[in-house]
């Protein structure tokens, strides 16, 4: 099983009550807002966000006049926590997938047993 590292340094506690997240930016703030699937009546939030300032970089543009500009580009702490969440839904849809994918097998092979059934009924009837 893969760990939570991220999440839990960040203090998420339960990843597998995530329901869903959000990303976005402001003013070179990465901003990552998770949002929880709880019980009805329970007094812990439903959404927490967390905030990443972004990192500051000068690179050289133009080598010839040495003329630089400054580039912002997500912290890995923000990174490693999106990666986290991209898992655990990737996971999660994975399972889902899977359950559907038996419940319509069982559907399936219940077809196949009563026409079986049928069939054999017909048999005795011509007994």
């Amino acid at each position: 099983m893969r760990k939570n590292l991220a999440l839990a340094e960040m203090g998420v506690q339960n990843p597998e009550q995530i329901a869903r997240f959000a990303i976005y930016m402001v003013n070179h703030t990465d901003i990552l807002q998770i949002v929880y699937d709880r019980k009805k009546g329970s007094i812990l939030p439903v959404s927490k966000k967390f905030k990443f300032p972004q990192i500051k970089k000068s690179t050289i543009v133009d080598s010839g006049t040495r003329r630089t500009e400054v580039l912002y580009e997500s912290s890995n702490e923000f990174r490693n926590a999106v990666s986290e969440l991209d898992y655990l839904m990737d996971a999660r849809e994975d399972s889902h997938n899977t359950g559907q994918l038996i419940a319509e097998e069982i559907r399936a092979l219940e077809e196949d047993v009563t026409s079986r059934i049928d069939y054999i009924k017909s048999l005795v009837e011509k007994i």
